[in-house]
């Protein structure tokens, strides 16, 4: 496995060792100590979740606030997405910055998302399933979302907006101005 940092502070993008041969292919998807190891972070995950998207379908930007916030680390076992986070943490050096990244099924990477952050993704591909380990459980009374299209955080999204597919809970969320200031 490699851990490698991404421009934003304390989320880092997940290369695992893959192994193949005329059977298919083997990965470890986490194994705790080792990611401790090179990441310095050790995390209790409680709680694995699995979503099915069909293609252009956006789910977010979604965080959990206050004691319920969560670390995430998230991958794509079937698919492809656009994973998008940003920094929403006011006191980091990389506040309200955004980074997306390509997980699918063929690279198989995964990504680490410390509390504190949104997180949303967009299929690309005619259908994902999408997993993501939690440390916290989920709590619906500390759910919280930014509008996936909000003017300030200018998300490059690289896809049609009229070809999006959103629950009219996502499309209802609030800017980043109207929850952070």
């Amino acid at each position: 496995m490699q851990v490698e940092e991404t421009p934003l502070k304390d989320c880092f993008l997940i290369k695992p060792t893959i192994f193949e041969d005329h059977r298919g292919i083997f990965l470890e998807t986490y194994q705790r100590e080792r990611f401790a190891e090179l990441s310095g972070i050790d995390e209790e995950f409680v709680q694995d979740n699995q979503s099915v998207s069909q293609y252009g379908v956006v789910r977010g930007m979604h965080y959990q606030k206050g004691e319920f916030a969560q670390t995430k680390i998230v991958r794509v076992i079937y698919g492809k997405v656009l994973d998008v986070v940003v920094d929403l943490r006011p006191d980091s050096p990389t506040f309200k910055k955004v980074y997306s990244t390509i997980l699918d099924d063929e690279n198989l990477h995964q990504l680490y998302i410390p509390k504190g952050f949104g997180h949303g993704f967009l299929t690309l591909s005619e259908k994902s399933v999408f997993a993501y380990k939690c440390d916290q459980y989920y709590t619906p009374g500390s759910e919280a979302g930014i509008i996936y299209n909000d003017p300030d955080l200018n998300i490059d999204w690289n896809f049609p907006e009229r070809d999006m597919i959103l629950s009219d809970k996502d499309r209802k969320l609030p800017t980043f101005k109207e929850s952070f200031g």
